[in-house]
């Protein structure tokens, strides 16, 4: 028997897959109909373009719906640790990173939210594994996945 994977979210992150699961079914999917509608409505579909580009964002519309609900369906919501001393999941870092004299504010989260442009990093980033579990203080070595090593202090945790 097959183990199924099991999910790990904040629940944040959970209610923006819902909200993204809903957009998808409610606009998304209507939106794409109608656009397959008119494109039937050209004529000749062997070589209509607006028609594949509409069947092509529809596969990737039913694709993300069946993703996400496999998610929801196996998803274990990350309980925020209360402790306050030290960085764990679901907790808003600020990281001053030495070598380039900047502070950066990350939101630790799981790895399915994460979206670094967004300033959410995954704890099972190389950033995330060196500073999780330290404290306010803290100054961390990182080793980046090209092998290259930069120092970063904690300098505060909300």
């Amino acid at each position: 028997m097959a183990v199924k994977k099991q999910y790990e979210l904040t629940q944040a992150g959970l209610e923006e897959l819902k909200a993204e699961l809903n957009d998808l079914k409610e606009v998304k999917r209507k939106e794409n109909l109608e656009a397959l509608k008119e494109a039937r409505e050209q004529g000749d579909l062997s070589e209509n373009a607006d028609y594949d580009a509409a069947r092509n964002e529809q596969a990737r519309i039913e694709a993300r719906i069946l993703q996400i609900e496999e998610i929801i369906k196996n998803v274990k919501i990350i309980k925020l640790n209360d402790d306050s001393s030290s960085v764990n999941i679901g907790r808003e870092v600020v990281l001053y990173f030495i070598d380039k004299d900047k502070e950066v504010t990350y939101h630790l989260v799981g790895t399915i939210e994460a979206d670094p442009i967004k300033g959410k990093i995954s704890v099972d980033s190389p950033i995330g594994k060196a500073i999780k579990g330290r404290e306010v203080g803290d100054v961390v070595t990182v080793k980046s996945e090209t092998g290259k090593s930069f120092n970063v202090k904690i300098v505060s945790l909300n």
